[in-house]
């Protein structure tokens, strides 16, 4: 079996792990790395035995790999992504696709156009457990989906702000940080969103920069949802602490940070316990539910990713996160922020 030689752009903590996960793949191996810091990751280069650039084309034209993963910061996505795309290079764009929507709409114009091998670094869409949920729903079990309710709260300390001073700042709040995640959580399970309206409040940290949201959703399916977000309060309803696929995080097996309902039962989620009325049972309150938890043999999603990337660059299968998907994160995303500045309903549909 030929081994894919694939090219990582942006060495930091992502790009790192990524780096991480390919020396441990017999499917491929590391062609080299790009990153613009000559002075803080000159050594990077030795210390893997690989070559190392500052310049993407010098790259590209020295390396000829068969596939490049770019973790960059996310101003430099767009016109990565392009250069591999129009040398007809298969692609992993870490989230988000690009820094705006805009970029994203010409970017996934452009993988159109050149029907280009994209994966957009959306991990969890490969976990085994949004796999299971979603079966759970495709076969009917909830019937038809009336409601989700969500969360992402957790607190992050101190250190984490010093860290990186530019998370106090616009543009570095929880919304563009952790929230795009769980965009695609919902869209992946709950199918596309027509309809945001967001509250957003800085009074725990004061800095000028979100630190809570609430957010109301509407679905074109007709079902509606909730969301709370927030990197202020200690709680464990993240799906870093009830996943248990990072051991980075405590877990808590207890929790949820999910509850998907529909016309015949719910599924609290990642804990996978469901909750239902089977056919021919008519629902009601006052009939007892089945109760079961559906089994799921964890493994690391990012893995995960990497496989179906090199599988994308094969031809033995197409991306479980497209350039469309990513597209549309965003523009999620994005009506979020505007929907909490202007505290106004905002229809993506329109």
């Amino acid at each position: 079996m030929t081994r894919q030689r694939l090219v990582v752009v942006g060495p930091g903590l992502m790009g790192m792990k990524h780096i991480e996960l390919i020396l441990q793949n017999a499917r491929c191996d590391l062609a080299g790395v790009v990153t613009p810091e000559r002075e803080v990751r000159n050594d990077i280069g030795e210390r893997l035995d690989v070559p190392l650039f500052h310049d993407l084309e010098d790259c590209l034209r020295s390396t000829a790999p068969s596939g490049v993963i770019i973790s960059s910061p996310n101003e430099f996505h767009f016109e990565q992504a392009r250069l591999c795309i129009e040398r007809d290079i298969p692609v992993l764009i870490e989230k988000p696709i690009t820094a705006s929507y805009g970029d994203a709409e010409r970017l996934v114009e452009l993988a159109s156009r050149r029907s280009a091998k994209v994966i957009v670094g959306h991990h969890r869409a490969h976990s085994p457990l949004m796999a299971a949920a979603k079966a759970v729903i495709e076969d009917g079990k909830l019937g038809a989906l009336v409601a989700v309710q969500g969360g992402a709260v957790f607190h992050k300390p101190p250190e984490y702000f010093d860290a990186g001073p530019w998370r106090r700042e616009e543009g570095g709040g929880p919304i563009l940080i952790n929230l795009i995640h769980e965009i695609g959580i919902m869209r992946t399970l709950c199918g596309e969103i027509s309809a945001i309206q967001a509250i957003a409040s800085n009074h725990i940290r004061g800095f000028p920069v979100e630190d809570t949201v609430v957010i109301n959703l509407a679905f074109r399916s007709g079902a509606l949802g909730t969301f709370v977000l927030s990197d202020a309060a200690a709680s464990p309803r993240s799906w870093e602490q009830t996943s248990r696929e990072n051991p980075v995080y405590p877990t808590y097996p207890d929790e949820d940070c999910y509850n998907i309902m529909g016309t015949r039962g719910t599924l609290a989620f990642p804990s996978m316990r469901l909750k239902h009325h089977p056919a021919p049972q008519a629902p009601s309150w006052h009939t007892p539910m089945a109760e079961e938890v559906i089994p799921v043999v964890r493994t690391d999603p990012l893995q995960r990713q990497l496989d179906n990337f090199l599988d994308v660059i094969l031809g033995l299968a197409e991306p479980v996160v497209t350039a469309f998907d990513g597209m549309q994160n965003l523009k999620v995303a994005e009506a979020i922020r505007r929907s909490a500045a202007a505290r106004t309903l905002i229809e993506l549909d329109a």
